[in-house]
C-alpha cells in the first residue's frame, strides 16, 4: 500500500464527491477491501467480510479506518461513482508506463507500440438483464489498449456485448508516431483515417471483401515469409471519398503454420517483415486478458448493478498496474503471477523470499542466495 498515491487518490474521491457525508466507511476502506478481495481471490463479499475480521488487529496499520462489512462494501458498490476507481486507474498507469519503456518487444521499432482488441465476459442473464447479449446469454465486452512495453493497459472500455469492436476507435485519441496493431474487426476506412490526421501508422489485418488496387510493387526476399509487398489505392467509391490516401499492402506466409496474412498500413518506411512483426506482436493482447482472467476477479463480480461491475474492473486494473509498479522498483526478477501467488498467502507480512540467480546473472561460479525483502 506505500506504493499507492494516496494524495492523488484522495483527489479522485474528491473531483466526484465520493466521501460526501460518509463517515465509517470510505471510499479509501472501499478500495483497500476490494484490492483484498483482488489479490487473494476472495469468492463473495460475505468472504472478504470473513476473511478481513479474522486479521482484525492488522487493518488499521494497513489504512482501514472504517468497519468492513458486507452489507455496507455492498452499498458502496452499488452507490460510489465508478469514476473515481477509473481515474485513480489512469494515475497508477501514468506510474507504470516510464518505469517499463525500455523494455523490449520483439520488434526492431523506436516508437511506442499500441495492441487494441477487446474480449467478452458471460453474465448470468437472469442476474444482468441489462446486458443481454444472445438469447440465453448476457455479457459485457473489456475494449483494452495495451501498451506494448510491459503490456501495461492505457485506455480500456467497458460496454455491452453486442456493441461492435470498431466504435471503439471513436474513443481513441491517436499518439503521433505511435504505431497500433489491429485486428480486421477494426476495418473502417473512415475511422482508420483518423489516424492519418493524427500522424500517427495502423497495422490492420485485411479483408477479402476490400476492393484494392495496385500501383507499385516492391521487391521482397520470400524466403522470410513476405510474398508482395504493394502500394494501393482503394477502389470502393465509400471508401476512397473517407479515405482517398494510397495505403501498402503486405503478404506474409508464416514458415510454421503455412498460414497466409495479409495487411494494410499507412507506413510505406519500415521493412515489410517489420510489419509482419509488428502484426504478431499483437497476440500479447491477448495473453492479457487471459491473464488477468486467470489471475483476477473480473468474470464474476460481488454486485448486479452497472457502477458494481465497472467498480470492480477498474479496481482489478488498478491491482494488477500496482503490481506492475512493485516489481519494477524493487527489481523483482518474479513474473506478476510469482508476486501475486505470494502476496495471496502472504498479504499481512514481510516476506523474505530465498532467489537464486543464474552464474550468468552474477558472474560467479557459485552463487549464493540473493535475499529480497518485499516492503508491503
Amino acid at each position: 500500500m506505500e506504493h499507492l498515491p494516496r494524495y492523488e487518490f484522495q483527489k479522485c474521491v474528491t473531483r466526484y464527491r465520493g466521501d460526501y457525508q460518509q463517515k465509517s466507511f470510505s471510499c479509501w476502506d472501499q478500495f483497500l477491501a476490494m484490492g483484498f478481495a483482488q489479490l487473494t481471490y476472495r469468492e463473495s463479499l460475505r468472504d472478504i467480510e470473513a476473511c478481513l475480521r479474522s486479521v482484525g488487529g492488522k487493518l488499521y496499520h494497513m489504512g482501514f479506518r472504517g468497519k468492513v462489512a458486507r452489507s455496507t462494501l455492498a452499498e458502496a458498490n452499488e452507490s460510489r461513482d465508478w469514476r473515481i476507481f477509473a481515474d485513480f486507474a489512469q494515475v497508477l498507469i501514468a506510474v507504470a508506463r516510464p518505469l517499463y519503456a525500455g523494455d523490449p518487444i520483439g520488434v526492431d521499432l523506436n516508437a511506442s507500440l499500441y495492441a487494441l482488441d477487446s474480449t467478452t465476459i458471460d453474465l448470468c442473464l437472469s442476474l444482468f438483464s441489462r446486458a443481454r447479449f444472445r438469447q440465453h446469454k448476457a455479457a459485457i465486452k473489456l475494449h483494452t489498449l495495451l501498451d506494448l512495453h510491459g503490456n501495461i493497459p492505457t485506455f480500456i472500455g467497458i460496454s455491452d456485448g453486442k456493441m461492435a469492436d470498431v466504435k471503439m476507435l471513436d474513443e481513441i485519441v491517436p499518439e503521433a508516431g505511435a504505431f497500433y496493431v489491429m485486428d480486421r474487426g477494426y476495418i473502417d476506412f473512415e475511422r482508420l483515417y483518423a489516424f492519418c490526421l493524427s500522424s500517427a501508422f495502423f497495422v490492420v489485418r485485411t479483408k477479402k471483401n476490400v476492393l484494392l488496387q495496385r500501383r507499385y510493387s516492391h521487391e521482397v526476399d520470400k524466403n522470410t515469409g513476405v510474398r508482395s509487398d504493394h502500394t494501393v489505392i482503394l477502389t470502393a467509391i465509400n471508401s476512397i471519398k473517407v479515405y482517398p490516401d494510397a495505403l501498402r499492402r503486405v503478404s506474409y506466409v508464416d514458415l510454421e503454420t503455412n498460414k497466409r496474412f495479409t495487411f494494410l498500413t499507412n507506413n510505406f518506411v519500415l521493412p515489410a517483415l517489420t510489419i509482419a512483426r509488428i502484426y504478431k506482436s499483437r497476440w500479447q493482447v491477448e495473453l492479457f486478458f487471459k491473464w488477468i482472467k486467470q489471475h483476477l476477479r473480473i468474470k464474476a463480480f460481488y454486485g448486479q448493478s452497472e457502477n458494481a461491475v465497472k467498480t470492480q474492473i477498474w479496481i482489478a486494473v488498478s491491482i494488477y498496474v500496482l503490481v506492475a509498479i512493485i516489481r519494477k522498483r524493487l527489481g523483482l526478477e518474479a513474473s506478476l503471477y510469482q508476486i501475486l501467488q505470494i502476496l495471496s498467502l502472504s498479504l499481512f507480512e514481510k516476506i523474505l523470499q530465498a532467489l537464486q540467480p543464474s552464474d550468468s546473472e552474477l558472474n560467479l561460479p557459485d552463487p549464493g542466495n540473493q535475499l529480497i525483502l518485499f516492503n508491503l
